[in-house]
């Protein structure tokens, strides 16, 4: 509700306040909602196995920026961040935690795969050791590696990533999260040790494609068949994992995707789902893992309704409170409690019902195997 409605709803019940105290008491967190977000998403790091992610745009102060949405069937937490890169996806993942880097194996590898070039890894070597480094030590580093500040933008970030990532793989304080399902995003991929992907996403690449040849018609009628079909025999594996159905559909993934037709686009896009196996399916590995990122992408839907009814928040404070609170009452209604009553229980100082994050605790341990 925006503060207009909150403060027509109380004059309607007889309680008469004013629009700037409505705003103090959401903004100044007299009663501990945004600690209790934190706590939300320190017990799911703590107690689940995979975390999903997508992000959708938000207004502040009319300015764009993003929500990165992060959730599990145990919760769904909002962070409203100005840019969508794997920094500042790593950043929400540290939890507040002073970002740090490290030039260890980990961090070598990461920079052959984000393409790097070797003249600038072996620099790197040379000139780096085994050990944490801070963010000024590394801007230190960038300066000796790039003389001119105006060359190698995109190298740069590269390198600052890669250590970044190692870094946090490397620590302890904060949870290392190792797997993230998501859709084929860039900033999403190398943070994790293993990274799923959404089947729903990779269906709507062919679902874009737009034949007008009959023939072709057809041939993309009769893939998207097969490729609905295979879908469903990956949702029977789940609910009865077994070594030689898996053995059988990772067989019968690469002969659904080896498909040739006379329809050029299909058959690059075909190409395209092959080459993402690991990715598409690392349920064979975990079954509990879910074959969609719908759960994400519902709740980007319900910061979008939030948009509808109002546009945007003004200050730093007001975002912070509007990402606690959604995090607060979307968590609460995966865990079957009743965010009003919760609350107002903090607001009232009762503290008659246990914390969500206990919740997640409670619910999540068991299932983790």
């Amino acid at each position: 509700m925006s503060k207009p409605k909150i403060l027509e709803l109380f004059e309607n019940c007889g309680i008469f306040i004013s629009q700037s105290t409505i705003s103090r008491i959401l903004t100044n967190d007299e009663s501990g909602f945004n600690k209790e977000k934190e706590d939300i998403f320190r017990a799911a790091l703590e107690t689940t196995p995979f975390q999903q992610i997508d992000d959708t745009t938000v207004r502040v102060n009319g300015e764009n920026q993003y929500s990165q949405i992060l959730c599990n069937p145990y919760y769904t937490a909002f962070f409203t961040v100005p840019h969508k890169n794997r920094l500042i996806i790593l950043d929400i993942l540290l939890c507040g935690k002073e970002r740090t880097y490290i030039f260890d194996l980990n961090a070598f590898c990461l920079l052959s795969d984000l393409k790097v070039p070797k003249k600038i890894i072996d620099q790197i070597f040379d000139l780096t050791d085994e050990r944490e480094t801070s963010e000024a030590e590394m801007q230190e580093l960038l300066k000796k590696i790039f003389p001119d500040a105006k060359k190698g933008k995109n190298t740069r970030t590269r390198i600052v990533e890669a250590a970044a990532i190692a870094s946090y793989h490397r620590q302890t304080e904060i949870p290392v999260v190792n797997i993230i399902l998501s859709d084929d995003a860039p900033q999403f991929k190398k943070l994790t040790a293993e990274h799923a992907l959404c089947w729903i996403h990779e269906g709507r690449h062919y679902n874009r494609l737009s034949p007008i040849v009959p023939f072709n018609i057809d041939e993309l009628k009769k893939f998207k068949t097969r490729f609905r079909d295979y879908y469903g025999e990956l949702l029977k594996y789940k609910e009865n994992p077994k070594p030689e159905t898996a053995a059988r559909l990772s067989s019968e993934f690469d002969n659904l995707f080896s498909t040739k037709t006379c329809y050029d686009a299909l058959d690059d896009r075909i190409e395209k789902t092959r080459n993402k196996k690991e990715e598409l399916l690392l349920v064979l590995k975990y079954p509990w893992l879910p074959l969609h990122n719908n759960a994400s992408e519902l709740g980007a839907r319900v910061e979008k309704r939030r948009q509808d009814v109002s546009l945007q928040t003004k200050s730093v404070k007001g975002t912070k409170a509007k990402d606690s609170f959604l995090t607060i009452t979307q968590t609460a209604k995966k865990l079957g409690v009743n965010a009003y009553r919760y609350i107002y229980d903090r607001i009232s100082k009762t503290f008659s019902m246990p914390p969500l994050a206990d919740l997640i605790h409670q619910h999540s341990l068991p299932q983790i195997e």
